[in-house]
């Protein structure tokens, strides 16, 4: 598959998270401090080794269920379209909570390698209420948009969510992307900036040929041995300044982390 093809060039993915965009409760009045803020992340991110990046409406809480609105999809199309002219290395979306339209539109739009869904199959209980995957819809809406070399990186057993129904690990990871058609699973720990089980890991790495990303908690401490188990990771909270998932990406954490991926991965 030509889209997991790409993703196995991809080991470390590093986070952008936006601030709050117009019309989401904390927004600051300010469209360019808002840019100015993810241009600065992406360029560290870029400078520092990472392999790539994922821009996501982090500040937009709370968040929609699903469609996270006309205005979103704007802005963050406005946002990584100006990313594109500056970084080089591969972009990623996710337009939190799950709008997998939305993400692969604004992806489509500005050139993006690659979205991310956090329920693609299953159905999660969420502080958004009961989210139900819709791979048949995602997968039919991407080939619809001639977007098909956008991979989809599904979360399986998403953070701040529990499973609506009794469901193995093994088996929510063979459906995400057997029958689901995801390019890569990510798994996560119970929330933001909480680590992933890394029996979980290995459950998910050993039930899929398909490359398995890790999406929250990893740090220098725990580096080697979680990419001794997964494919990749996706780093937000570990390089931010102060470890706040809402600070700026500290050049000289995002450089330690990334010197250190390397130098496991060889």
């Amino acid at each position: 598959m030509p889209h997991r093809q790409f993703l196995t060039s991809i080991r470390l993915i590093g986070m952008v998270h936006l601030l709050p965009l117009p019309a989401s409760p904390g927004y600051g009045g300010s469209r360019e401090h808002i840019y100015e803020r993810a241009l600065s992340d992406a360029r560290i991110l870029q400078e520092t080794g990472f392999d790539a990046i994922l821009v996501e409406n982090f500040g937009d809480a709370p968040y929609a269920r699903n469609d996270a609105g006309k205005q979103v999809v704007a802005a963050m199309t406005a946002i990584i379209t100006a990313l594109q002219d500056e970084v080089t290395i591969p972009i990623g979306v996710q337009v939190l909570r799950n709008d997998a339209e939305g993400a692969l539109a604004v992806a489509a739009a500005t050139g993006a390698r690659f979205v991310r869904i956090n329920v693609h199959s299953g159905a999660m209980v969420t502080d958004q209420g009961v989210i139900e995957g819709r791979a048949h819809e995602t997968l039919r809406f991407r080939r619809a948009i001639d977007a098909r070399e956008i991979s989809i990186l599904a979360d399986v057993f998403v953070k701040h969510g529990t499973p609506l129904a009794p469901c193995s690990l093994p088996d929510a990871v063979r459906d995400t992307v057997e029958r689901g058609l995801a390019d890569a699973v990510v798994i996560s720990g119970s929330g933001t900036g909480e680590a992933a089980d890394l029996a979980d890991v290995q459950l998910a790495s050993s039930s899929t040929a398909a490359p398995v990303f890790v999406g929250s908690g990893v740090r220098i401490e725990t580096l080697a041995e979680t990419l001794a188990l997964a494919h990749g990771l996706i780093v937000g909270t570990a390089i931010k300044t102060g470890r706040i998932t809402v600070a700026p990406v500290d050049a000289a954490a995002a450089m330690e982390f990334a010197q250190r991926a390397r130098d496991v991965l060889g």
